[in-house]
């Protein structure tokens, strides 16, 4: 499936997400990249099967390998991090932040494409996770890279409207439409 036969899937009360896809499939505030890495990353943060085979056969005409593997390892080690961060972050006993995470995490520190790159990605799924101490901190990371508010705002969006196609095509899934 194609980017263009997700949006055709989505229903018409969805007509601001699908308009909202194909400007940002082509938003050039992002380089390629970074615009299509984050696509995928929160395609797959998202769960939705058909977003997310629609996004990654899109991200793989503009991917290189090694980014499409980036941007799915971006979901997979947020999809660990969000929860145990959010947790130490949320929780009333303040002990917990001062405790070791005690969890693998090296691909943050390799992801195998620029670091800065990766660390916009996990901006993003942290943000579709709601875990705002680790999008403080990739923010830092970002922005330390020459990222701009601009850039990081972009990618924002691209999460918040592959997150939303994500939504609606599970409700449109759950209600047999």
């Amino acid at each position: 499936m194609s980017l263009e036969a997700l949006r055709s899937q989505l229903p018409a009360y969805a007509k601001d997400i699908k308009l909202n896809l194909g400007n940002l499939a082509s938003e050039e505030i992002l380089d390629t990249q970074k615009r299509w890495g984050t696509f995928l990353s929160c395609a797959v943060a998202g769960r939705n099967p058909a977003v997310i085979q629609a996004i990654a056969a899109e991200a793989e005409n503009h991917l290189s390998p090694e980014a499409v593997t980036a941007a799915k390892a971006a979901a997979a080690i947020m999809g660990m991090n969000n929860v145990f961060y959010r947790f130490g972050h949320e929780a009333g006993n303040d002990v917990y932040k001062t405790l070791p995470a005690k969890l693998r995490m090296q691909v943050i520190g390799n992801p195998g494409v620029d670091k800065a790159d990766f660390e916009l990605w996990c901006l993003a799924v942290s943000s579709i996770n709601g875990c705002f101490m680790c999008v403080d901190a990739h923010d830092a990371v970002v922005r330390k890279g020459g990222m701009t508010s601009e850039q990081v705002q972009a990618s924002v969006r691209i999460a918040a409207v592959v997150q939303a196609a994500s939504v609606t095509m599970d409700a449109e899934a759950a209600l047999g439409s």
